[in-house]
């Protein structure tokens, strides 16, 4: 019997139990879109946060100030004033593997603007911060370097400012805002409160007495970038030059942390060694001597998250597997049940000159068809929920050909091996003896 022969008998075999052939491929579809789903699923918030990571800025790495120890105490991250624009100039000039460098410092203070105000994170820094961090302007654009060397007050707001201060006025570029170590009473523009404010001085966090509410220029408002790999709210800041920030707002003559940005993702632990090493002269830090700085790479921050993610892949895949196995074994009782049934009819086929091949290729085509558009169905189930729970969670989902092919081949393979027993029984019946069955 030919191939197309032994297709034709074994369709019409599945097609005399309707119900029967449809339950036992329900094993098939619900294993198929259990592991399409659950990989789906996985691979979506792995790239969702792979995504976050990539978004905080390409080939990044951040060096911020150290900890020093106060008798027993360590005071933590961010305490050491050793960190300087000098610091910044030599990395630029003297590390051959980073692309760009810019200088940060960092405050908290309110910012008002017409009858609204915000507290937000006032953070310094240059133009070229804005080009490592892969952050485009929605308005507007980035302060210039002449605006840093002479401390001029101009100002870019981050999204989440923007909404809060101006929610009426998506492009405020020209407009001023006023910033300052007041965190109470809302003062607007010309007012007498305003005026009043303006004439005080107040000490800010760090001691020294600059104004506390200062006129600054929008030049730019920036592109919504969201949370962070961190939970952080990345538009929640106003960027200004750190030179105006350290000679108007805060009084530091240090900076909080340098970003920097590597020549490409290869060459970023290369550039993490030799900024540390040359931190290291310039800060005279012997060997065993405790860092008044730390230098940190996203590179392996996504590396770690890309692992996890990879892991929790495979959990779930395997742990959706487990219903595919059931299925398979579902589809071996229903095969062995119908040689049983079908005892006489082997018996017939035989006595009339099919081979042993012929019968165990008959049993087996149908175990693999039953496999087969048990997995094609299942594949659209699964995709289907897939997307529903992206869309209820608000989670991407990722379904790769390579989940499908894998699902489909593997639901084949399900077939063949739940089929092959049934099919080899079935075979190796004696024919007389078949006849004889009642």
């Amino acid at each position: 019997m030919d191939l197309r022969a032994i297709l034709r008998i074994a369709l019409r075999a599945l097609a005399r139990n309707k119900m029967r052939s449809a339950l036992t491929m329900l094993g098939i579809v619900i294993g198929v879109a259990a592991v399409i789903a659950m990989i789906g699923v996985a691979q979506g918030a792995n790239q969702q946060v792979q995504n976050q990571i990539a978004s905080m800025g390409s080939n990044l790495l951040f060096i911020a100030s150290g900890s020093h120890q106060a008798g027993a105490v360590q005071m933590g991250w961010g305490q050491t004033r050793t960190l300087t624009h000098a610091d910044e100039v030599a990395i630029e000039r003297q590390v051959p593997t980073v692309a760009a460098v810019a200088a940060g410092a960092s405050t908290r203070a309110q910012v008002v603007a017409g009858g609204n105000n915000w507290g937000t994170n006032i953070t310094g820094t240059e133009p070229a911060y804005f080009s490592i961090r892969n952050w485009d302007f929605a308005a507007g654009g980035p302060f210039t370097t002449d605006d840093v060397q002479l401390a001029r007050n101009v100002a870019v707001l981050g999204h989440t400012v923007l909404q809060n201060l101006f929610p009426d006025n998506p492009d405020p570029v020209g407009q001023t805002i006023l910033i300052g170590g007041a965190t109470t009473g809302i003062a607007t523009p010309g007012s007498a409160a305003a005026v009043a404010s303006t004439s005080n001085t107040a000490k800010t966090a760090t001691g020294t007495g600059a104004s506390p509410n200062l006129p600054f220029t929008i030049v730019g408002v920036l592109q919504a970038k969201g949370q962070s790999g961190m939970g952080q709210d990345q538009d929640d800041v106003v960027f200004i030059p750190y030179t105006t920030l350290q000679k108007k707002i805060s009084g530091q003559d240090w900076l909080n942390y340098i970003v920097a940005s590597a020549i490409s993702k290869d060459a970023t632990a290369t550039a993490q060694e030799q900024i540390t090493s040359l931190l290291h002269q310039r800060h005279r830090i012997l060997p065993g001597q405790q860092n008044d700085f730390m230098v940190r790479s996203l590179a392996d921050v996504a590396e770690l998250a890309n692992t996890a993610g990879q892991i929790m892949t495979w959990l779930l895949g395997s742990i959706a597997s487990v219903s595919l196995l059931v299925g398979g074994i579902g589809i071996m009782n229903i095969m062995l049940v119908s040689v049983t049934e079908r005892t006489r009819e082997i018996g017939i086929r035989m006595a009339v000159g099919a081979t042993e091949e012929d019968v165990q290729r008959q049993f087996l085509l149908e175990s693999i068809l039953l496999s087969v558009v048990g997995g094609v169905m299942g594949i659209a189930l699964g995709l289907a929920l897939s997307y529903l729970v992206a869309m209820l969670t608000h989670w991407q989902a990722a379904n790769s050909g390579e989940a499908i092919v894998l699902a489909v081949v593997f639901a084949g393979a399900i077939g063949i091996f739940f089929g092959y027993y049934p099919a080899r029984k079935a075979a190796r019946m004696d024919p007389i003896e078949a006849l004889r069955y009642e």
